[in-house]
């Protein structure tokens, strides 16, 4: 059987690691300002879990709630000020946002030098180019699982199922980054098995549930999955875990592994801003 990757006490140990750099900064601590338009529940949920997480490890957050029926002028002018604010070190603004709004542009505005999401062109563009940029966090956290657990990247031959502006893509460039061989899969891929089992690491990001069985996977590959689909009330992986778990030399479960780490990767993200 593959040992489990736990993202749970991954997490933990990072946040032991931002306490103790907040804790110990010798500059003010660090504010993030959360930007919610309209009552979108995930939204909701999302920022209050960002409040929670903040206060536990000790950075300053505020949340601002904007009525849905805004126009976007007035989101803009929000945008501007926390750009211009000194005390703001980290914007977030949490998507989808109403219709009536222009979504691109409005995440253009965000000074790079505080878009924690890494959502505007420039932040992205910084990204690829290798220039001091926030990570986004979602390919941050197939990385940081990799890596905390002591997985050696350089010279393996990665396959990435999914070439997702929020994932697929931006991981090509950060598994480029560790010297690994990438070869991206998509939904128009021929002969998509005999691909995935020629990968020493395996990455799921499709959505489709508990579609990787057995059969897609090498003789002791490592496998993430970033799935996160709602079955039956039960949050599920891209990847069959059971059928799975005892040909892979290591697997990431769901829930408990890239998802445990994506919010708490926001935080480390301001705090590697700061240094």
């Amino acid at each position: 059987m593959g040992n489990i990757i736990n993202g749970r006490e991954i997490s933990n140990n990072i946040k032991d690691e931002i306490r103790k750099y907040v804790k110990n900064g010798k500059s003010k601590v660090p504010k993030i300002v959360s930007i919610l338009v309209g009552n979108d529940g995930g939204s909701i949920y999302y920022q209050n879990y960002q409040e929670k997480c903040s206060r536990d490890l000790g950075i300053d957050f505020e949340k601002i709630i904007v009525d849905e029926t805004t126009d976007e002028k007035n989101l803009e002018d929000i945008v501007l000020k926390l750009n211009n604010d000194d005390n703001v070190d980290g914007i977030m603004l949490l998507l989808p946002l109403p219709k009536h709004i222009d979504e691109k542009r409005i995440t253009n505005l965000i000074s790079y030098k505080k878009d924690l999401d890494c959502l505007s062109d420039v932040s992205i563009g910084r990204f690829y180019k290798g220039e001091k940029s926030f990570i986004p966090c979602t390919p941050y956290s197939v990385i940081t699982l990799l890596k905390r657990s002591n997985v050696e990247l350089l010279g393996k031959h990665v396959v990435i199922i999914g070439r997702s502006n929020i994932v697929g893509k931006p991981l090509i460039q950060m598994f480029l980054n560790e010297n690994s061989t990438v070869t991206v899969c998509h939904s128009k891929t021929n002969n998509l098995k005999e691909i995935t089992k020629c990968a020493d690491i395996l990455v799921v990001a499709i959505g489709k549930p508990k579609f990787i069985d057995d059969s897609y996977v090498k003789e002791d590959a490592i496998v993430i999955d970033v799935g996160t689909s709602n079955v039956d009330g039960q949050i599920t992986g891209d990847v069959d875990f059971d059928k799975v778990v005892s040909k892979a030399s290591m697997i990431s479960k769901v829930p408990g592994g890239v998802g445990a780490l994506t919010t708490v990767l926001l935080f480390k993200n301001l705090c590697e801003g700061l240094k």
